[in-house]
């Protein structure tokens, strides 16, 4: 078993998460990996300032990644913004 996480450490990651904006990001980049910013913005139907800035967050987080292609930004989850997205889809679930 791995080492564990501090509080501290689990704080950055859960406030990664905590808008509802980015929530929708992260399911949104599980369905479409390498998915560029401008796509992001057109599936939301929402403001480029504010969704470059929650993914500015999210990438801050460590919960996704950035990669460079030419005059793009492409997204794809990191390892631990697969597992908040687990957490989010069991969550999501209603019994």
């Amino acid at each position: 078993m791995g080492k564990l996480k501090t509080a501290k450490q689990m704080e950055r990651h859960l406030k990664g998460i905590s808008n509802h904006y980015r929530i929708e990001i992260l399911l949104l980049i599980d369905n479409n990996k390498d998915i560029a910013l401008d796509g992001i913005i057109l599936k939301l139907k929402a403001n480029e300032k504010t969704i470059g800035e929650h993914t500015r967050r999210l990438y801050a987080a460590g919960l996704i990644n950035k990669k460079y292609q030419g005059n793009f930004v492409l997204h794809s989850l990191s390892p631990y913004g697969k597992k908040f997205v687990n957490f989010l889809k069991a969550f999501q679930k209603t019994d």
